[in-house]
């Protein structure tokens, strides 16, 4: 279980996961030390498993978001989570329920990065694609209490 200064800390560093001990205990209340201690037992019980950067992709020329409900064809579920794992334009795959196997999220540079990517998979799978136009709900925890 975590408390409320647990809490405090987990959402500080969603916030911003370059925070320093210093600016961490000053938010919770905490002595750095404290607070140093508290992130590692965090760490050792699994609740915090890495501290990341956000970077957009656009910056790398990718102006389109996907997201790909995949179907495998009969007997083709590993080759089509195979090659979803090998084309690292999927920057997000759930293996699910339901009709779909697979729903996924990848990021192109243009419609036809996007065709091109994905006669990849339709030989072993039919695909539904919808482009995304806003993300309104970031990646984010669900409340903690």
């Amino acid at each position: 279980m975590t408390d409320d200064i647990d809490q405090l800390l987990i959402s500080a560093l969603m916030e911003d996961s370059r925070r320093s001990l210093k600016a961490l205990a000053q938010i919770s209340g905490l002595s750095a030390p404290s607070v140093a201690e508290r992130l590692r037992k965090l760490e050792e019980r699994g609740v915090l498993k890495g501290y990341t950067v956000v970077v957009d992709p656009k910056a790398f020329g990718y102006q389109l978001q996907a997201i790909v409900r995949i179907r495998p064809l009969p007997g083709q579920l590993q080759e089509v989570e195979r090659q979803i794992q090998a084309i690292p334009e999927f920057t997000e795959c759930d293996k699910v329920t339901g009709d779909d196997c697979f729903i996924a999220r990848m990021c192109v540079r243009s419609m036809e990065q996007l065709d091109t990517l994905l006669d990849r998979i339709n030989v072993c799978a039919e695909t539904s694609t919808a482009i995304v136009k806003k993300t309104p709900v970031k990646r984010r925890l669900p409340p903690m209490a």
